[in-house]
């Protein structure tokens, strides 16, 4: 048996899927109907989806730092109340439209967020975790002394309240609705972008990646004021939607444990995943929201479960463990040959015609 070497055969490498194109072909007329809610909608559902959209806009967020970047925080709320306190502040204060100062809350966040992550990033591992919380504290502590944001009572957003109920729950709602269109969207772009592709080597192995060109400290600093920015986003939409903001409620930790929650539950390193997930704890909110405090119990017993049983999430187990991608990131071959083929020779044949043993 000998080895001959074959034409080389040129191999392709795609991204789209089948499941992707289908995906697609799915989400587009989702995204149409959404977009319609204010029509087909009452005002409560409306305001009920915008919670819905605000959670999956962190839970994104949340996966890119943590899943992606692999930096977890427990303090993001930190740039949630940034969001809201400076929506409240630009439209009230400064007279500013509010759907124009949405974009300018969302800028301060990000302002904001490149000097503290170099606070931050002179920690790591669970002291990163830890000195975020302590950051949003100090945050939230320093909003409590401002005045003109109300000190520890909280303020009223008032600039929308010239609007017709049913207008402004429907513009916050297509704003909300807006919102997890860019954070999804961002979050697919920069996966498949080169800075993408560093995250899976940093998020393996940060020392390793640094060694072979990432820019770790780079690539790692773009991502925190990114997921700062997407959480002011979210914090902003939050505020529109409740026309009410204090210190101990925006700031509060909860929103890091709902996040985590919904990344774990969902799927964290996935795109679909944080969507699953939040939409699984939208739900539950809604149908434990009798028992109380209670509901928290509940939620903490169920994300052990699914940790214990299905450490990809639910969209792992939706997804076959990756086989099924709406929004493909990752590379695959399409038909690959193999370069060489192993032929067999025939055996020699001797005088009398009958084969040598």
């Amino acid at each position: 048996m000998t080895i001959e070497a074959s034409a080389p055969v040129p191999v392709k490498v795609r991204r789209a899927t089948k499941s992707s194109w289908t995906g697609l072909a799915v989400m587009t007329p989702i995204l149409i109907l959404l977009a319609l809610g204010p029509y087909i909608l009452g005002r409560g559902m409306q305001q009920n989806l915008v919670i819905l959209f605000s959670l999956i806009v962190l839970g994104t967020m949340w996966n890119l730092l943590a899943g992606y970047g692999g930096m977890v925080s427990i303090g993001q709320q930190a740039y949630i109340g940034i969001g809201a306190y400076g929506l409240v502040y630009i439209a009230d204060t400064l007279g500013i439209d509010p759907f124009l100062a949405v974009p300018l809350a969302v800028i301060i966040a990000g302002a904001l967020s490149l000097p503290i992550s170099f606070l931050a990033f002179r920690l790591s591992g669970g002291y990163f975790a830890i000195g975020t919380w302590v950051i949003a504290e100090v945050v939230k502590l320093i909003v409590d002394q401002m005045d003109v944001l109300g000190a520890g009572s909280g303020v009223s957003f008032m600039a929308v309240t010239e609007l017709s109920p049913g207008r402004r729950i429907a513009y916050v709602y297509w704003l909300s609705l807006i919102a997890v269109v860019i954070a999804v969207g961002v979050t697919y772009l920069i996966m498949r972008s080169r800075l993408g592709l560093g995250f899976t080597a940093i998020r393996d192995d940060a020392v390793a990646a640094g060694s072979l060109g990432v820019r770790v400290t780079r690539s790692k600093r773009i991502v925190y004021v990114i997921a700062g920015m997407g959480c002011a986003l979210a914090g902003s939409m939050i505020a529109a939607n409740t026309l009410r903001v204090q210190p101990e409620s925006i700031f509060s930790v909860e929103y890091s444990a709902f996040m985590i929650f919904i990344v774990v539950i969902g799927g964290i390193g996935t795109i679909e995943g944080p969507i699953v997930g939040a939409i699984v704890f939208f739900a539950l909110q809604q149908w434990l929201s009798d028992f109380g405090l209670w509901y928290l119990v509940i939620l903490g017993l169920l994300a052990i479960v699914i940790t214990l049983l299905l450490p990809r999430g639910i969209w792992g187990l939706i997804s076959g463990n990756g086989r099924i991608r709406l929004f493909p990131v990752g590379y695959r071959l399409v038909n690959p040959l193999e370069r060489f083929s192993l032929i067999k020779e025939k055996a020699p044949v001797g005088d009398e015609g009958a084969p040598n043993a």
